[in-house]
Order: structure tokens, then sequence, then C-alpha cells
């Protein structure tokens, strides 16, 4: 999913738009017990609860594309009989309304998802008329052909809340809280179908993860049956070292900021693209040609790249594997941050046999604070 898809699909979690239909929750334990399970009307829940409902699901679709949001496709056996993709079609087909179907969910759930505490799952079914468009792109409510159907689960921790001290109004008096448990903000989550094209992909989900370096792999293998992409610290990690590998003896300092003020200027001409910007074998290898890498490196650029990504051959997610806002520069004692457009202030020198990097400091020079008057 893209970015125009999935505001479209957030913005419909609203009061006044609410596609929700039905709501449906199984609290587990610490010691992964089942403790209670509601299901009811959506529409039917007291206005404060409502909210708090809506909240967690907008959630569930907030965050980065590429980082914490994730697009996933449903392997070929997950879609025959028996496999993941069923046990989610069956969800969204009976509306959250089969209590077999739910528990068969709820178990898989509670199986597989590795938490030390206790936690709130949550299921919501959704029905969104999509509205046509026409030529100028405008809504037409009034011409929809189409009906999104959906779920989206949620996992949410339940955790006592802090012990403190609270004012009764009615006493005029400051006394201790009883703490109650608070469902937080979901850890991880989906929305299946995914929405392509302004139009249902019972091919793909969402994948939402608060904490995208730690993907709960195993929820995503026998719940979704998906294969979780590289995490984007894992992206950054290959990318660097991939890049290393393939300059070799060319990997100097002005290579590296070259590289990294092109990859930038990609970004740049690509912010206002719905999707996030993927380089592929193909793209990382046009950004060192472009880059100044020697013909001769270039030649065994496909050989470093199978030895650093494997068999898998990944793609890479730009916004991962460079920092837009930051330009650094480390040594074993030292840490140098510069504005990314102001990166021609560093150079390199070499002074009586010694390597150098020189920094441009004309005025607003500050140590600790304190304004240097000279240098």
């Amino acid at each position: 999913m893209n970015k125009k898809e999935l505001a479209e699909i957030k913005k419909q979690y609203t009061q006044q738009k609410c596609p929700a239909t039905r709501i449906c929750g199984c609290y587990v334990d610490g010691e992964k017990r089942k403790q209670t399970q509601f299901r009811e009307a959506f529409l039917s829940l007291e206005e404060e609860a409502f909210f708090k409902y809506l909240n967690i699901f907008r959630k569930a679709m907030s965050g980065t594309l590429g980082k914490n949001l994730l697009t996933m496709e449903f392997p070929m056996e997950t879609e025959s009989e028996g496999g993941t993709q069923e046990l989610l079609m069956k969800l969204k087909y009976t509306g959250l309304q089969d209590d077999s179907v739910l528990e068969e969910f709820y178990d898989k759930i509670i199986e597989s998802y590795y938490y030390v505490g206790n936690y709130l799952i949550l299921l919501v079914h959704g029905a969104y008329d999509i509205p046509g468009k026409s030529s100028d792109n405008l809504e037409m409510f009034d011409a929809s052909d189409e009906v999104y159907e959906h779920i989206i689960c949620c996992i949410c921790p339940v955790n006592l809340s802090k012990p403190c001290l609270s004012y009764n109004a009615q006493e005029n008096c400051f006394e201790n809280h009883i703490q109650d448990w608070i469902v937080e903000m979901p850890l991880i989550g989906f929305l299946f179908p995914a929405f392509h094209d302004r139009s249902s992909d019972i091919h793909s989900l969402l994948y939402y993860n608060q904490k995208p370096e730690a993907p709960a792999d195993d929820f995503v293998d026998q719940v979704l049956g998906c294969q979780l992409p590289m995490t984007a610290g894992s992206q950054k990690e290959t990318f660097e070292a991939l890049v290393s590998e393939a300059l070799g003896e060319e990997c100097s300092f002005d290579m590296v900021r070259t590289i990294h003020e092109n990859l930038n200027e990609m970004l740049e001409e690509q912010k206002e693209e719905p999707a996030p910007l993927v380089l592929g074998q193909g793209e990382v290898k046009r950004l060192l040609e472009q880059s100044g890498i020697s013909n001769e490196r270039l030649e065994k650029f496909d050989e470093h790249f199978e030895e650093a990504v494997g068999e898998q051959k990944p793609e890479f997610v730009a916004a991962n594997v460079v920092h837009s806002r930051k330009f650094e520069i480390r040594t074993p004692d030292i840490v140098i941050q510069v504005n990314p457009e102001r990166a021609d202030l560093i150079e390199t020198r070499e002074i009586d046999g010694k390597k150098y990097l020189m920094i441009e400091a004309n005025e607003g020079v500050e140590v600790n604070g304190i304004v240097i008057k000279e240098i």
C-alpha cells in the first residue's frame, strides 16, 4: 500500500465516517490463559470507549511505510485450503460473528505470540463503500461499485497504571490513587486485505509493528504466513557493508559524501510520490556509477551484491539507508554531525604526512555553549 491508499482508509476511522461494524476482543494473561472475551456492534459502544477504540485501530495504520508499516504478500501455499490466508478470509466473510472461527484465531495468536505480560487481542470488521472518482479526481459518493470489506487486528499490552497520588474533588483532598489495568497502544497489528488501486487485494496485507527492529517473526510466520523483509536497521547495515565492499580501495570520504548527496537528491525528487523510493540491485549499481565508481569496480558489483545479500536479493527502502537530515563522521574519539546541505564545508587534507579532516569555520563557532571569538 502507498501513502494515498493508507490515508484513504485511515481517514474513514472517525466518528463521522466510521466503517466499523463489529468489534471483538480476547484478554490474555501472562500465563497465556484467556481471561475474558467480548463481541458487540461497534456503533453500540459508549462514546468514550468508541473514541478510544478508534484511536487504537488508527494507530495500527500509523507510522512510516517501509519501516514499521509493511505491505506483505501471501506466498502461494498460504492461500490453499488450510493456509493462513484462509483463516483471515473466514474472519472477514463471517463479519467476526462466528465464535469457532474467532476461537481458532485467538488460539493461533496465543500459541505463536511471545509477550511477557498481559495483552488484549482486538479485532474490528469494517465495510467501506468506495466512492467513485470523476476525471478531475473528485469523489462521487453516488457512484460506488465496490465495498472494501476488511478486518483490523491489534495486539495491545495491558499494564498496571503507575502508583500515584490523585486529587479527590468531592473530599477536597489528595489521596492514594487506585491502580488500574490500562490498555495501551498496539505493539503489532495488521489490516487485511490490503487496499491497492482503491480496491481489495486479498493476496496481501498491511503489517504494523511499533518496534520494527523486534519484528515478531513467529507471529508473522504462523498467524499471517508471510515473509518479513529485512528490518530498517538490517537494511542500513547491509547497504553500508555492500557499498564498502563494492568500492574497496575507492571508498574515500569524497566518494561516500557524493553517494549520500545523490541518495538525498533521489529522495527529494520522489518525495511527492505516494510509494516510498525502493532500491533494488540495478538501482544501487546505477547510484554507484553516478557517484563515480570506476568501471573496474563496477564490473564486480553484481558479485559483491550476491555476497552481501545472499539469495533473497532484498530491496532497500531508500529512507532506511540514508539520513536526510544528518551527515555524520566518526572516529574512535570524535563524532562530527554536519547539515547534509553543507557537507562541502568538510574536506580531507594531508599535512606533514598525517591525514586530517578540515572544517571551514568562519563564524558562529561555539564550544560547550560558549561563543568562540578566535580559533
